[in-house]
């Protein structure tokens, strides 16, 4: 089985660190904090994309490297030393350790963070050594994109295919169910993020639930 976890409001909650590092990188290149984000389930491409567009800027892959350069620069920093108090979500830490002893189970980020920002957040909170592969938020600006992505790279390193149905996307929002039935996945949806769980559940998650501690997807 394939595992492809989300990393903000599902495993973890930065406080408010990831947005406040992206109206500082902002300000740092245009002098303002720019456009007002809706960061949920969205992409670091396409984030970036529209602070470009407010900014009046077209949005190439040099610009987007320039941003994120500043951002990552701001997310460390935060992070370790801007006073927000980021937690691992409930449960966590538990079903991550009950994935490790399955030996059939591969475990990757399916993440609209760039990689850089999602290495910064799992160092951070203690959560690297779980993931050694994903697909990032730098790698497609659609997130239903990147299921293909996860799955290509899954392959790669263990040096079998995962089907689609031997797939779960584990997520907080609606882009994450979106994304996992683009490709034919199974959806754990959990409500730990902006979403109730009877929003998950009208969007057609396959398994709801409350915290990651109520979660059940061996098979």
């Amino acid at each position: 089985m394939l595992y492809l976890f989300d990393i903000d409001g599902t495993l973890v909650d930065t406080a408010g660190a990831g947005m406040a590092s992206l109206k500082e990188a902002t300000a740092s290149l245009f002098g303002d904090e720019g456009p007002e984000l809706n960061l949920a389930g969205s992409t670091d491409l396409a984030i970036v994309a529209q602070i470009h567009t407010h900014f009046g800027v077209e949005s190439t892959r040099e610009r987007f490297e320039e941003y994120i350069d500043l951002y990552l620069t701001r997310l460390d920093w935060n992070l370790s030393h801007g006073g927000f108090q980021g937690l691992v979500y409930d449960g966590v830490t538990d079903l991550l350790a009950k994935l490790a002893e399955h030996p059939d189970a591969s475990i990757g980020l399916l993440t609209g963070n760039a990689k850089g920002g999602a290495a910064s957040k799992m160092r951070h909170f203690g959560l690297s050594d779980h993931f050694s592969f994903g697909a990032f938020g730098c790698d497609h600006a659609d997130r239903n994109q990147l299921g293909p992505i996860a799955l290509a790279r899954a392959s790669a390193l263990v040096g079998r295919e995962f089907s689609p149905q031997e797939t779960w996307v584990i997520g907080d929002t609606p882009k994450d169910i979106d994304c996992a039935h683009a490709i034919g996945a199974r959806c754990l949806a959990v409500a730990t993020g902006y979403f109730t769980t009877a929003q998950l559940a009208a969007h057609g998650a396959d398994q709801v639930v409350e915290s990651l501690a109520e979660a059940s997807i061996w098979s």
